[in-house]
């Protein structure tokens, strides 16, 4: 039988999959909808995290350094897009480079590598872990997505979508890519330093390196929940990536339950992302396999009745 450590570690594990969901909404803005490579999110999920640590450290309401976290995030977002759009540098080259440089920013930022939270007032203070935790924070997580839903299908959130269908098509009508390209990617990186501050209240301190591997994790819970779940329409792929997150989640606290060696965790990403992308092409297979069969048996019914 399962014991009440597997539990525990589940519970938490769904508990970190609501906050990190908040990050893989960000990196499905760009990644997806805009169809940008943005490799900020290693960077702006540690501004977040930082931003938020050393604004409730220093004595300010934790809502309102979660804020200041957010505003951060979109600003280097910003800076990822200028930077691409005005540069007219390569899209992939410009995430590189603002990551880069928010390493040193961050450092900037925290004052040293680690910030203790433990007891400092937060946004969890008063909320207890459990049932409770994953409603709350749930809710929070739905009224984001139900925000990202709207947004996309208003002027700016429909242009946005078409800047990254064809961008082209969309210039002949007028509309700035540049401007849309700079907001996508500001949003995203403001929802990915939303939930770098909530995860760093969540754990009690922030680290100059909890964003390494975050676009990995973000890009992993964005296939995963696609493959699984579907993506015929905006609401029902944002709710996937959700589900994708969290699913991600339990499936690295089922290996850690299984003794798999920490070191390996990133190879089992890859190995959960390689099937992830390959799992629609073996259901196509199956179900082109499915109906030939079906034809098949309908040809030789056919020819014994004649």
């Amino acid at each position: 039988m399962l014991g009440s450590g597997f539990w525990t570690a589940m519970y938490k594990s769904f508990e970190l999959g609501l906050l990190y969901a908040i990050m893989a909404l960000g990196v499905y803005v760009t990644f997806r909808v805009l169809d940008f490579p943005d490799l900020t999110v290693d960077g702006s999920f540690t501004t977040g995290a930082g931003i938020a640590a050393i604004g409730i450290s220093s004595g300010l309401h934790p809502l309102a350094a979660t804020l200041l976290a957010v505003a951060g995030g979109a600003l280097a977002g910003m800076m990822t897009g200028l930077i691409h759009t005005k540069g007219k540098i390569n899209p992939l080259l410009s995430g590189i480079l603002m990551m880069i440089a928010l390493h040193s920013i961050n450092l900037r930022i925290m004052g040293k590598p680690n910030i203790g939270l433990l007891n400092q007032e937060t946004l969890f203070t008063s909320l207890e872990k459990g049932f409770m935790f994953i409603a709350v924070v749930g809710a929070l997580v739905l009224v984001i997505k139900f925000i990202i839903d709207g947004f996309l299908k208003t002027d700016i959130g429909l242009a946005l979508r078409a800047t990254g269908d064809n961008a082209r098509m969309i210039r002949s009508f007028g509309v700035k890519t540049d401007s849309t390209i700079v907001v996508g990617v500001s949003l995203s990186n403001a929802l990915v330093a939303l939930s770098g501050a909530l995860v760093a209240q969540y754990q009690g301190y922030a680290d100059l390196q909890s964003g390494v591997g975050m676009i990995v994790i973000g890009l992993a819970s964005v296939i995963i929940g696609e493959a699984i779940f579907g993506k015929r329409t905006i609401a029902r792929v944002t709710f996937a990536v959700l589900l994708g997150a969290v699913l991600y989640r339990l499936i690295l606290a089922v290996a850690l339950q299984m003794e798999v060696d920490s070191t390996d965790l990133k190879l089992l990403t890859a190995l959960i992302v390689i099937f992830a992308l390959t799992l629609p092409r073996i259901r196509g297979n199956m179900k082109q396999k499915a109906v030939s069969r079906k034809r098949a048996v309908e040809m030789m019914k056919v020819g014994g009745e004649g």
